[in-house]
């Protein structure tokens, strides 16, 4: 196996990142910036420069990867457009291009309360309605696929559990990026993870169960 992750300098890539590494999971990081890549990410991680919004740039990027793993999302801006060409059409180029390089499994990060339209979040450039799309696009594109949907996304680490629910039954909490990453990581193991949607939170009051019943516990 070997993941491709898109995002990789983001705040949540990062994470899956180095969730990979310490697995001893070969990873290749798509980053536009090899400085940045370098003093963000872990040796072990392969850097490869290439631009979702560029699809010609993704062929050689993804290059022998079997996984793809995307974590990319739009910066808070003042670009109208931001959302649409990162979370929809940036998405929609890596779909396409795993989909051309025979990837086995795709897991996109998404977000809680895509189906939401009038969730406060789509004040900003309708983010979760161009998520939503980029969802549909996955599922419709015949790839094995997880997405996973996050809630408020924290950088500090805690000990609750996780909590996991099938599409559109959690609408509030939030989790640790670690957490997510290890979601995402451990999605490429088990079989029950493949094609759903896979909403996650992390409380305190929750117990602690095995991420094997907790992929299989979702419809």
């Amino acid at each position: 196996m070997k993941v491709f992750v898109a995002g990789a300098t983001g705040q949540t890539g990062r994470r899956v990142v180095q969730e990979l590494v310490s697995r001893t999971i070969p990873v290749r990081a798509l980053v536009r910036d090899l400085e940045k890549a370098k003093s963000t990410l872990p040796t072990e991680a392969e850097p490869v420069v290439a631009d979702v919004l560029q699809p010609s740039s993704l062929s050689a990027a993804i290059g022998d990867s079997t996984v793809l793993i995307c974590a990319t999302g739009s910066s808070p801006s003042f670009n109208p457009l931001g959302p649409y060409q990162v979370d929809y059409e940036g998405t929609k180029n890596l779909v396409d291009a795993a989909k051309a390089k025979g990837v086995e499994h795709f897991i996109l990060v998404s977000s809680l309360c895509t189906s939401q339209l009038f969730h406060p979040l789509n004040l900003f450039w309708l983010i979760l309605v161009w998520k939503k799309q980029a969802e549909e696009y996955l599922q419709k594109s015949g790839l094995t696929y997880t997405i996973v949907r996050p809630g408020g996304l924290k950088n500090e680490e805690n000990n609750d559990a996780i909590v996991m629910s099938s599409a559109d039954t959690l609408f509030d909490g939030s989790i640790p990026r670690s957490k997510v990453a290890q979601v995402c990581v451990d999605a490429l193991f088990q079989p029950t993870a493949r094609n759903k949607i896979l909403e996650i939170v992390a409380k305190p009051d929750a117990p602690s169960r095995p991420m094997e019943e907790l992929f299989a516990g979702v419809a």
